[in-house]
């Protein structure tokens, strides 16, 4: 949504291409704002009223950003770890329970999706009052470098802990993990290596998932667990922010093609 959102505000891209690429996150994606005033301001319903679409969505963004181009962010934010977001507010309470979000940093909104049924997607548009900082800039091939080199680190340090173990049939959960994701499509022009981190953080999070499971019969003492935790945890945030970086890129790339259209 990051990447199309701001593909579509910057003319580069239609109402459908947008609905194309979330069709396989979710059969259905509706829309309300979180709160009667950001109904009224942003011209959607509020949380007791009948859900619209993505597309009524989409014009009211661009009503309210009043037809230009809008600093578009993802969130991935985690307790403890809250960068790229205002400190205060419910737009930063849901994203921090949601685990991501969308901020539209220039117009003062935020988007949150939320699964509500089976097959349907809720985005909830929140108004964003608080001051947001800058983002901090990380280059592309920075992340991608301490993402694989935090993929080293913590395989040695599990190693080293004695915790890291083969488990027959590890590697068909990691592809099956893989396999179980949704199809991303993206904008014309998206750039090569935002890509490839993006493919790489979601295969380097199918093995954290395998690497959290225990063997039958292989249970880990609690200290074991926990020192387990804490090896994965610096790769849990690497993921996170490759995937941050990746997108910041993408949406600076796209953003520059339609500047010079």
């Amino acid at each position: 949504m990051t990447v199309w959102a701001s593909a579509w505000l910057a003319g580069t891209a239609a109402p459908d291409d947008v609905l194309d690429a979330l069709e396989p996150w979710a059969a259905a994606h509706d829309v309300v704002a979180a709160d009667d005033e950001t109904a009224r301001l942003a011209g959607l319903p509020g949380p007791a009223d009948m859900p619209t679409s993505i597309p009524f969505l989409l014009a009211a963004l661009r009503k309210i950003g009043d037809g230009m181009p809008s600093s578009i962010r993802l969130v991935l934010p985690v307790p403890g770890d809250v960068r790229g977001m205002p400190s205060t507010g419910a737009f930063s309470r849901a994203a921090i329970e949601q685990g991501h979000g969308v901020l539209l940093v220039d117009i003062g909104y935020g988007l949150i999706p939320t699964p509500v049924a089976d097959g349907l997607l809720r985005w909830t548009l929140y108004s964003v009052l608080e001051v947001v900082a800058p983002d901090e800039h990380l280059h592309l091939g920075e992340a991608e470098f301490a993402l694989r080199e935090q993929v080293r680190q913590s395989a040695s340090t599990l190693t080293s802990l004695g915790v890291a173990r083969h488990r027959p049939g590890v590697r068909q959960e990691i592809e099956n993990a893989l396999r179980a994701r949704p199809r991303s499509l993206w904008p014309d022009g998206m750039p090569a290596q935002a890509l490839r981190v993006l493919q790489h953080a979601d295969e380097v999070e199918a093995i954290l998932a395998a690497a959290s499971v225990d063997h039958p019969g292989g249970a880990l003492s609690a200290s074991a667990a926990q020192a387990r935790a804490d090896a994965l945890r610096p790769l849990t945030t690497a993921v996170r922010v490759a995937r941050r970086a990746a997108v910041a890129e993408a949406v600076r790339v796209l953003a520059g093609i339609a500047g010079r259209r």
